[in-house]
């Protein structure tokens, strides 16, 4: 029979900051907000525009693969979903920190 016991997770090795960074202070540019929003939008374009290439390539008749076309549509549906929603919380943040009265 299997060894179905847990293990325990290793929470140094998941750490994606060294400690010496950590205890300099030292910030990673590239995880700052900015550069992450930044990669999202490009990730979320790159896809769109994947997807409308191959809807265009199946409409022209120069691909039969309606799978992997609806698939790359769904995928392109979805991130902007989560896209929207993000900013959607995003705005709804700044609207709380506009509220706040110091």
């Amino acid at each position: 029979m299997a060894d179905l016991t847990i293990q325990p997770v290793n929470l140094a090795r998941l750490d994606p900051q060294p400690a010496a960074a950590k205890s300099e202070g030292v910030s990673d540019p590239k995880g700052s907000f900015g550069s992450v929003l930044n990669r999202s939008i490009a990730t979320v374009n790159r896809i769109q525009q994947e997807a409308d290439s191959r809807a265009a390539q199946l409409a022209a008749g120069e691909s039969k693969d309606i799978h992997s076309t609806m698939v790359a549509m769904q995928k392109a549906e979805i991130s902007m979903s989560l896209m929207m929603e993000v900013r959607n919380k995003l705005m709804t943040a700044y609207d709380e920190i506009k509220r706040m009265q110091f």
